[in-house]
């Protein structure tokens, strides 16, 4: 079932910049005599986010005399913008900022009425600037943290990149290694007709070759090796799916004959311990039950222990009518003489029950 995926992205978005003010000369800028007007200090304009920024200082305060006045001015004109500041007072023996004071997110805006920027101030103690850690040499140093927290954007929705992962080719690979017979190092006779094959391919897709290659009780020196009791197209087709995990197109053959190699095949897969294969020539074989096959595989799968199989054919004669036909089989007098009495007549008492 295919599966898309798509994206879309919200985004808050904050840009921030830290600006290094001076002042040199501290004790200059305070006021000295009584009634004299109080100065302003205001660091160079720098830019955050777009806008300009300056900071702003009164050494003198508003009113009281121990008190020191800082903040943040929007010098940029005809906008609003909303943001955050942290300013920090720099130790000149270490270098190490301490914060002295931070503002929460606010909005910051141009009075067109009266001509002025809006301004986040402060009130702090004037002994923490005048402390010795901060003022050296009648010169102070801050850092003043902006923080510009933009709109929130949001993206058009997109497709994510898929990559197209071809299907294995692992076992097209192991049979064109077989096929070409590259590295080859052990060779089976079966009927006659010798295959040569790779002995670590037969050891991991069979236990039996594992035993019979590798085992205490291998055959050393011995070549071929000679398989018994398998036919040559038989052994080639086993060959085929230990090589690719799959069995050939057997449409060439007609389907007799291509019935009676699925049953050989089912042989050769027990007797190697093949399951998958097992299962494999199971499936063809139940789907092709019929009058004339039934007996037959009904007989192959009670001596090879394939239960499902062997139910399947009986379940074929329960909800069929053609028991009579089933009888006169070739098939069906085999199984009377090759098998058991029991299971015999667990094949005659489904046909029974099914008439009754």
């Amino acid at each position: 079932m295919p599966n898309s995926k798509t994206m879309s992205t919200w985004t808050s978005g904050r840009e921030q910049g830290t600006n290094v003010f001076h002042i040199c000369g501290y004790s200059q800028h305070r006021s000295t005599a009584a009634g004299e007007k109080k100065k302003t200090i205001l660091s160079s304009t720098f830019s955050v986010g777009g806008h300009n920024w300056a900071v702003l200082f009164h050494p003198d305060g508003w009113s009281s005399g121990d008190e020191i006045v800082a903040g943040l001015v929007l010098t940029t004109r005809r906008v609003k913008v909303r943001a955050s500041y942290e300013l920090q007072l720099v130790d000149r023996s270490t270098g190490l900022s301490v914060s002295v004071h931070k503002e929460t997110p606010r909005c910051f805006h141009f009075d067109a009425k009266d001509h002025r920027s809006f301004i986040s101030f402060f009130m702090k103690k004037r002994s923490l600037f005048e402390s010795p850690a901060y003022l050296r040499d009648d010169c102070l140093t801050m850092e003043c943290t902006v923080t510009v927290i933009k709109e929130p954007r949001r993206t058009e929705t997109k497709s994510l990149a898929k990559i197209q992962v071809p299907r294995s080719d692992l076992s097209g690979h192991y049979a064109k290694l077989w096929e070409d017979k590259v590295g080859v190092d052990v060779t089976l006779s079966a009927g006659g007709e010798e295959f040569a094959a790779h002995k670590v391919v037969l050891a991991a897709r069979s236990p039996v070759f594992r035993a019979q290659l590798y085992g205490p009780m291998r055959e050393t020196g011995t070549e071929p090796i000679s398989i018994e009791d398998v036919q040559p197209a038989v052994f080639r087709e086993l060959l085929h799916f230990i090589y690719t995990d799959s069995l050939p197109p057997l449409d060439h053959l007609k389907a007799d004959d291509r019935t009676d190699l699925i049953r050989h095949l089912l042989v050769a897969a027990d007797r190697y311990g093949m399951e998958r294969l097992s299962l494999m020539c199971q499936s063809i074989l139940c789907e092709n039950l019929c009058a004339e096959t039934v007996a037959t595989t009904f007989a192959l799968a009670d001596q090879h222990q394939c239960d499902v199989l062997k139910d399947a054919c009986l379940e074929f004669i329960t909800c069929s009518t053609a028991m009579d036909a089933v009888k006169n089989t070739q098939g069906y007098k085999n199984l009377k003489r090759t098998c058991p009495p029991d299971v015999v007549e667990a094949f005659e008492k489904t046909s029974r029950f099914r008439k009754a």
